[in-house]
């Protein structure tokens, strides 16, 4: 009797596994599927708080996720050309953002960056250039892209021209059409 009683005991504790859960959190098992607790944040605004925070190449990571995730939009190509223009890596900027400029010839954060990468170079006369078709596409409405025009024309007429404060201007991007003034170390 007492055998018997242990096997039906055995049995009533197997039967009882096998029954399903009422919750997810009432399993002794991993769950079946994909649950997601909540959306991720998309690359962009990742890379975007990274380079705010000095990270520069974190956020190039960041970026080449937004592009594996949304292509390679004129707004990734900037970003990842900003990253890598923050990095000192600046032949690798100046690709990407003239990427960025045939992908979308009207983004301006685009243009106003490959500025900065030929300010860096030295080349002045384009610079000046690409700095006149950012301020034309943002309607002269940004302070900072005005400043690196009259910034890049001002070093166009004499090379040895230095600011008052003695310091060089990049213009990084930071989300949907907000720009940030950062001097370069």
């Amino acid at each position: 009797m007492r055998g018997r009683r242990a096997g039906l005991t055995l049995i009533a504790l197997l039967l009882a596994a096998c029954e399903p859960a009422s919750d997810i959190g009432d399993s002794p098992f991993a769950p079946v599927g994909r649950i997601d607790a909540a959306p991720s944040v998309d690359g962009l605004t990742v890379g975007h708080r990274l380079m705010e925070a000095g990270e520069y190449e974190l956020a190039l990571k960041s970026f080449h996720r937004a592009a594996a995730e949304e292509g390679l939009t004129a707004e990734v190509l900037s970003s990842i050309g900003s990253a890598n223009l923050r990095l000192g890596r600046l032949g690798q900027a100046e690709r990407q953002l003239r990427k960025a400029t045939e992908t979308d010839e009207t983004f301006a954060p685009a243009w106003n960056n490959l500025g900065v990468v030929l300010m860096e170079q030295n080349n002045y006369g384009e610079a000046s250039r690409v700095f006149r078709v950012a301020f034309a596409l943002d309607s002269g409405e940004s302070v900072d892209i005005r400043e690196n025009l009259r910034l890049a024309l001002a070093k166009l007429d004499d090379p040895g021209y230095i600011p008052e404060d003695n310091t060089n201007f990049a213009l990084v991007r930071r989300g949907t059409g907000d720009f940030l003034l950062e001097t370069l170390p």
